[in-house]
């Protein structure tokens, strides 16, 4: 698995080699009551314009979001599309292949 540092920027390309977008956030489960904290990728916020500080944007170090940040979230994220991670098939090199459409994603 790249790191989030390692995604975020890679251009999207779907299944037909048509561009997507730029990564701008990845959404993330974190899982509680393990040894270790840990996190499980879901999916990726795709947006053609690329913007680095969407990173965290909606919530804080607890999983909570003030209803502040939700607003500028829904401005900042008009848009975007999600992309599951179970529709990744490829990542690396500055790039994400997916296998589906860019059409049959769901805006953010």
């Amino acid at each position: 698995m790249a790191s989030v540092t390692e995604l975020i920027g890679q251009s999207v390309w779907d299944s037909n080699g048509v561009w997507v977008g730029f990564v701008v956030d990845i959404r993330v489960v974190r899982h509680k009551g393990e040894l270790q904290q840990s996190h499980t990728v879901y999916g990726l916020v795709v947006s053609g314009r690329r913007a680095p500080l969407l990173l965290g944007l909606t919530r804080d170090r607890q999983g909570r979001s003030a209803w502040l940040s939700q607003a500028l979230a829904r401005l900042v994220y008009a848009g975007c599309t999600f992309v599951p991670w179970e529709n990744v098939t490829d990542y690396g090199d500055g790039e994400v292949h997916i296998d589906v459409l860019r059409n049959e994603l769901s805006r953010v």
